[in-house]
């Protein structure tokens, strides 16, 4: 069995540098207008990729792929097709997938949905209350059933580092992938929070190479102002 994968956390992404040849930034959790309660466009997406220097952008809206499917092929860097998907228990994120997962279902059979797909079972945000995380109990039955890849260790939106640093020992225990994203729902907070890690291909290896990743991140509080707008109502299918 490998050994568990190391999590140093860099909170001042200004200072890294430069990757290795090969490697990537990924941020493995974001959301667009089709999310519902995002206000970024696609231009501003755009834009923020830009910005931020990242590579690979997972676009996870709620309940939704409708966003990162008509993006995949707009933004100047690479998109993963995924979905923040609400179960009863608590929310559960698919990367990689090629179809919509209907909002409702046990979280056990959410999780199965997602392989299904081929696709990577990633946990966001598990011990934040403030958030729509999943139940604990759920959360360690689906460990103990062998339903999870990899669980997020840094969210940039968390406010309480302590919070992030038990999604970290969780990882470790189950021996989990351990990812990072900026959960960005305003166009300036994409690349809050992201992984460095090697370049892959497809979900296998995105999976086999996060474990030699480096999460990088800083406090949600540095990010640009910004104020909310309405914007026109966007389907999510």
């Amino acid at each position: 069995m490998p050994a568990p994968q190391q999590v140093a956390i860099d909170r001042h992404p200004h200072l890294a540098q430069p990757l290795p040849a090969g490697w990537v930034r990924v941020d493995l959790h974001s959301h667009t207008m089709w999310s519902g309660d995002s206000t970024t466009t696609p231009d501003e997406v755009c834009e923020s990729v830009v910005e931020s220097g990242i590579d690979v952008l997972c676009i996870t809206d709620h309940n939704a792929i409708r966003g990162a499917t008509e993006l995949a092929d707009r933004l100047p860097c690479r998109v993963v097709v995924g979905e923040e998907l609400r179960t009863h228990a608590g929310e559960i994120i698919g990367l990689f997938l090629t179809e919509r997962i209907p909002v409702g279902a046990p979280p056990a059979e959410a999780a199965r949905a997602i392989r299904d797909q081929g696709g990577v079972v990633y946990v966001p945000h598990p011990f934040d209350p403030m958030r729509r995380n999943m139940a604990e109990p759920a959360l360690y039955e689906l460990a103990q059933a062998g339903l999870l890849d990899a669980v997020e260790v840094l969210n940039a939106k968390t406010s309480l580092r302590s919070l992030n640093e038990r999604a970290a020992g969780f990882a470790a225990e189950f021996d989990l992938a351990a990812g990072a994203g900026s959960d960005a729902h305003v166009p300036h907070a994409l690349g809050a929070a992201y992984v460095e890690m090697p370049d892959f291909d497809g979900p296998a290896d995105f999976l086999a190479k996060l474990r030699d990743g480096r999460i990088v991140g800083h406090h949600w509080d540095l990010h640009r102002p910004w104020s909310p707008r309405v914007l026109p109502s966007v389907s999510t299918d």
